[in-house]
């Protein structure tokens, strides 16, 4: 049983409300890039299956010889026929919405961060609604768990 302070449940029923608390968490710490691209990442990875995000990196010398991971340059989320690309070269994050058929893109169009943001939160609120595993990740991310 919940109380009324508690907060309520996110429903990825596609609502606006849903879909806009979930694009504001996935752009809660889009200031640093490099901080929001490992939040990202890291996020994303957990709430989808395995090989729906892929991750670029650059490991500097340093990264390597301290065992960590480096920056993430590139962000691929493969999701049914979308394919959404963040690439975070050069300090100017690029946004990609691609359809894509069997390997094959249909349409390629780029994004603002704030777009590419929103379609994400679209299509992972689309897969949450038939994946437990998405909709508690996704709960954790908007509740800032």
């Amino acid at each position: 049983m919940t109380s009324p302070h508690d907060p309520a449940p996110f429903e990825p029923a596609g609502e606006p409300d849903s879909i806009d608390l979930l694009t504001a968490a996935l752009r809660r710490d889009a200031a640093d890039l490099n901080v929001y691209a490992q939040v990202l990442s890291g996020t994303l990875a957990e709430a989808l299956p395995p090989g729906a995000v892929v991750i670029e990196r650059r490991r500097s010398m340093a990264d390597r010889l301290s065992g960590r991971d480096g920056r993430v340059d590139r962000v691929e989320v493969l999701l049914g026929e979308q394919r959404l690309v963040l690439d975070l070269r050069g300090g100017q994050p690029k946004g990609e919405v691609c359809e894509e058929v069997r390997g094959v893109v249909l349409s390629r169009r780029s994004v603002a961060l704030d777009e590419w943001v929103r379609e994400l939160a679209v299509a992972v609120a689309a897969r949450a609604r038939s994946d437990a595993r998405a909709r508690v990740a996704l709960e954790r991310l908007v509740l800032g768990e």
